[in-house]
């Protein structure tokens, strides 16, 4: 039987559940939660390292170009790193101790700002920023691989991440711009330093962001060893066994990792569908100040621009996980790509600031659910061997990108000549921008598309049917499929759904046989008699509590992850048992098995029909047998789009190959991509 992910937030209950409830069930992990502060005090320390050596270098040179030069030389020695040692930090993260390389590195970025404090010379501030940027790259691959095993389920790992996202680009950013308005403003107040005041006060910010770090490393030194766990929670078909991985030098595993990306479509599509969104983001940085010139709007435009675009990224990072919990995560990636592709088109083409600034909020909110959608498939889907070297190249794709548009944006911006164009009352300044704006468009529309094939695994599922259920209020659950096998308590289902479960392992999807001990008539009959429960009313209570408990725990989060889930006796025979041998009202007993379930029902029923004269159990009258038949044959006729009758007199073999033929003509005909290899040939 495979494996289920055990319930949490994911069960029926768990998908109505608000986000705070998963917040404080992810903060309530010790380690996540000491690891969540010493990211912020590390994105604290990054957000200062950016200004304070940007405040620097400008008071160390008198020289106007190069203090004009100043923001983008720090921006792009902190960038510099991942076009060289990209492979180097996710190495590390899967070789050595991933505490012990995170100290190192938080030692090391001390140690080099303090040193830049001291030696005070422009050329030093990016030699050192340089190797700051260094540090970070081995840090980062570490601490993304090492956050999963902290937690104590796979599916927190999405929430973890948005907490992370949102202490990054929120709480850190305040904080960080907060903490160097007081510590350039202070010596006005108090007067620390005579003479060149600024540069004191700045060498000053420099130490304290170094004192930042150091204080990350002792805290991960001392305070959180169980970032040095691994393989904490499984994943299915590892590629690389962590027996092997020992044996591996690291040009090995160098060549191990690309190949990975190379073979794996997953990853692969998750590699050029980032490509193209940090290529269209880098677009965006680069053309963005002259684009807010464009609009005739003002320098408030490019202010307001900047907000639009983070409050967009903000709101993207908090919609994710309730997309996700409607569209598969390797569908929601490469759809929002599309989407924040055809908004930045949208940009581009803006006359006015205001259809701009709804623009870029939405091109920020699709970027925001991608990239949260990427660091979530790589903590959850991406065996703990060779999470690092993923996450590593993920993150120095980024930067090499980014720097990539950074200087490049520039040179194409200043290639076309301005033109204003007349139109609809209005000018408009038609510059480099918007032709550059275009272009990341159409390469991240080109990119999410490509990222969308390589990495979706149901396309036999109509895309827009997933959407308009993403949609609803109250969508159907669309990303599993679940296979109930009914019949009276004379069949024998049991046999039946393993046997159908097995068949279908041969296909592409994983498949869950479902299955609990309470669901046997004898413990379920042994439930009822310890609790002393004698009347048919408070035995449909317990029989409901069965399958609301084997819902929430195996069943939906099966779903959930993609699966394939097999089950016998669902909800449809315990129905038509208790209405016609205990003479329960059938519309109350539907009413309860919807709350129990939380409406959840199959995608495709199989019916198992024979004449219960035949296969009596000596348990049960004949009468009651015919009864639950006709109500349950009752219930087949009213519902054929979903139910499939077979006939389950002869053999057990004999069924089965009834049952796998039913099965085969629903699977061929409508989800085509789920059938057995074999069995595909076979249709054709």
């Amino acid at each position: 039987m495979q494996s289920v992910p055990e319930a949490g937030t994911s069960g029926p209950s768990g998908r109505d559940a608000s986000t705070m409830h998963r917040v404080r069930r992810v903060l309530a992990i010790k380690p996540f939660r000491r690891i969540w502060g010493v990211s912020y005090l590390c994105s604290v320390a990054d957000w200062l390292n950016l200004l304070t050596l940007t405040g620097l270098v400008t008071k160390l040179t008198d020289n106007y170009a190069a203090q004009n030069f100043a923001f983008v030389g720090v921006v792009l020695t902190s960038l510099l790193p991942g076009l060289l040692f990209a492979p180097l930090g996710g190495l590390l993260a899967d070789r050595f101790d991933r505490r012990k390389v995170m100290v190192l590195c938080d030692l090391g970025r001390c140690g080099f700002l303090l040193s830049i404090a001291f030696v005070g010379t422009p050329w030093w501030v990016f030699v050192g920023n340089f190797l700051v940027g260094c540090c970070s790259m081995m840090w980062i691959p570490s601490k993304d691989a090492a956050v999963p095993n902290l937690l104590r389920r796979p599916d927190q790992v999405e929430t973890a991440n948005q907490l992370g996202m949102v202490m990054t680009y929120g709480l850190a950013v305040i904080t960080a711009a907060g903490a160097n308005a007081v510590l350039t403003g202070s010596n006005t107040t108090f007067h620390f330093f005579q003479g060149d005041a600024q540069l004191g006060i700045a060498k000053v910010a420099v130490v304290i962001t170094g004192l930042l770090y150091l204080t990350s490393a002792i805290v991960i030194a001392t305070r959180i060893p169980e970032l040095s766990l691994r393989n904490v929670h499984a994943v299915e078909k590892p590629k690389v066994k962590p027996a092997d991985e020992e044996k591996f030098g690291f040009r090995q595993m160098i060549a191990d990792g690309a190949r990975f990306v190379r073979t794996t479509p997953l990853v692969r599509g998750l590699m050029i569908g980032a490509f193209g969104a940090f290529a269209a983001g880098g677009a965006v940085i680069g053309s963005a100040k002259p684009y807010s010139s464009s609009l005739l709007a003002g320098d408030a435009a490019f202010n307001l621009l900047v907000l639009a675009v983070f409050l967009g990224l903000a709101t993207g990072m908090a919609v994710a996980p309730k997309l996700a919990r409607r569209l598969a995560h390797d569908r929601l990636f490469g759809i929002s790509i599309v989407a924040a592709g055809l908004c930045l088109v949208v940009v581009a083409l803006s006359p006015h600031l205001a259809v701009s600034l709804v623009a870029v909020a939405a091109v920020g909110v699709w970027a925001g659910t991608a990239f949260l959608t990427g660091v979530t498939i790589i903590g959850s889907r991406i065996e703990d061997s060779i999470r690092g070297r993923i996450n590593a190249i993920y993150q120095s794709l980024m930067k090499i990108v980014l720097f990539g548009s950074t200087v490049l944006v520039p040179v194409l911006i200043s290639a076309v000549r301005t033109t204003e164009v007349e139109l609809w009352g209005g000018t408009i300044t038609i510059d480099g921008t918007r032709p550059v704006m275009v272009g990341g468009g159409i390469l991240a529309l080109l990119a999410g598309i490509f990222a969308y094939r390589q990495m979706d695994d149901r396309r036999a599922e109509p895309i827009l049917a997933d959407l308009r259920n993403a949609l609803r209020r109250s969508p159907r659950r669309v990303n599993g499929l679940l296979i109930a096998l009914e019949g009276t308590r004379a069949i024998n289902t049991e046999t039946q759904a393993a046997r159908l479960a097995e068949w279908l392992r041969a296909g592409t999807r994983p498949v869950v046989l479902a299955a609990d001990p309470a669901l046997d008539d004898q413990r379920l009959a042994k439930l009822v008699s310890g609790a002393s429960l004698s009347g048919a009313r408070a035995q449909a209570l317990a029989a409901a509590a069965v399958r609301a408990d084997i819902v929430e725990r195996d069943i939906q989060p099966a779903l959930d992850a993609g699966s394939v889930v097999v089950m016998e006796r669902f909800v449809d025979s315990p129905l038509a048992h208790l209405s016609a041998v205990a003479g329960l009202d059938s519309q109350e007993l539907e009413g309860l098995a919807d709350w129990a379930t939380g409406r959840l029902r199959p995608d495709i029923t199989i019916l198992l029909d024979a004449d219960p004269g035949t296969v009596m159990r000596k348990s049960e009258s004949l009468d009651a047998q015919w009864r639950v038949q006709h109500l349950l044959t009752e219930m087949a006729a009213a519902d054929p789009d979903r139910y499939v009758v077979v006939d389950a007199e002869g053999t057990e073999d004999e069924v089965s190959d009834r049952v796998r033929t039913a099965i085969r003509a629903v699977l061929v005909g409508r989800l085509a991509g789920l059938a057995p290899a074999e069995e595909k040939v076979e249709a054709r």
